[in-house]
């Protein structure tokens, strides 16, 4: 293999909805959007926060917060029935996946774990080899909000990073990216590329991709989720709990940028894989642009690229590459933004 080869590797990032509080058909469907990944030429997917079974957006629009309520009761115990148990087998079909089309996996999931006795779930960011093995789980620190009555707080035993073609990956779930302490747990073990996982809206990824990339000095990928009151099944016990929700609830969306300045194309509205592309006319053409440290994936409502509400579901590529062959040259050229450089792919 070209050494320019060996130094690249394609991201993909999987901007797709659950079948809401549906384990098995999340699964299903993660499992097909590693095939589009590997299909493209991915050698790394990454989906968004607490994708399997989804994201308990209920407690926001049903009152949650009611003290002994058969509702809140009987849809958190729906949650905890499907959520993801590692040891039991339930990401065997996603680590299968892996394994067969030799793709590393990052995913959001929420973990009921045996071992804190299946009372308590975590939002949970599972990283899967490209050799179909989970190489850890990470269980959020601290939930965000009214997360607070459904999720239990994690610890800092995730807090690992990986490696994944050249570079050595590392990623947190939402409100984790605006911690100091937790990207400092990464970036002294010498992440340089870094994922985001986010439920989804552009609230909550307009300002953090930016600034993490300029302090890591590495690469940033935010990869976000969608959700739609259609994407809860007529059959599901929680279908009239969203009855009265907006039609969409997260939007996703993904773009390239540069220290704060556009670069590349939304996949918030696209369906299918799509690239993203350079900035600049014409929309569409095949493009590459440089693609250095302290560059990121994040959506932009600003983007004349971007429709929001994003209501379809997306793989957004990109293609980095041109690192140097030595890895302590390549951790002092991202350090110094210096001429470690990549180059991003492009092809609509």
């Amino acid at each position: 293999m070209p050494a320019n080869d060996r130094d690249k590797l394609t991201v993909g990032l999987a901007q797709i909805a659950p079948v809401w509080l549906d384990r098995e058909a999340t699964l299903a469907k993660v499992v097909d959007w590693i095939g589009q990944a590997a299909a493209a030429g991915c050698g790394f997917v990454a989906f968004g926060e607490a994708l399997v079974p989804g994201y308990p957006f209920w407690i926001e629009h049903t009152d949650g917060a009611r003290f002994d309520s058969s509702l809140q009761k009987d849809t958190h115990a729906h949650y905890l029935d499907q959520a993801a148990q590692v040891e039991a087998g339930h990401l065997d079909g996603v680590c299968a996946a892996a394994a067969r089309l030799g793709i590393a996996v990052m995913l959001g999931t929420i973990e009921r774990p045996a071992d804190r006795g299946g009372h308590s779930v975590y939002c949970s960011r599972v990283h899967i080899g490209a050799d179909g093995k989970v190489a850890s789980v990470h269980r959020k620190l601290l939930p965000t909000y009214e997360e607070r009555l459904s999720w239990a707080p994690g610890d800092g035993h995730g807090l690992q990073v990986h490696p994944v073609g050249p570079f050595t990956v590392g990623g947190l779930n939402c409100y984790e990216n605006w911690m100091p302490l937790s990207r400092a747990a990464l970036y002294a073990q010498g992440e340089d590329l870094h994922v985001a996982l986010w439920p989804g809206n552009l609230r909550n990824t307009e300002d953090t991709t930016r600034f993490l990339a300029r302090e890591g000095r590495s690469y940033v990928l935010a990869v976000s989720g969608l959700m739609r009151r259609d994407d809860v099944p007529a059959g599901s016990p929680a279908a009239a709990l969203l009855a009265r929700c907006p039609d969409v609830l997260a939007d996703g969306g993904g773009v390239h940028r540069r220290a704060g300045r556009r670069v590349g194309g939304a996949a918030s509205d696209g369906a299918g894989t799509r690239d993203c592309s350079d900035a600049g006319p014409p929309r569409g053409a095949a493009r590459a642009a440089e693609f250095r440290p302290g560059w990121a994936l994040r959506p932009s409502r600003r983007d004349p690229t971007c429709t929001f509400p994003g209501s379809r579901e997306t793989l957004c590529l990109a293609a980095a590459g041109d690192l140097p062959a030595s890895r302590s040259r390549a951790a002092t050229s991202l350090v110094k933004a210096g001429p470690c450089r990549a180059r991003m792919l492009v092809t609509l």
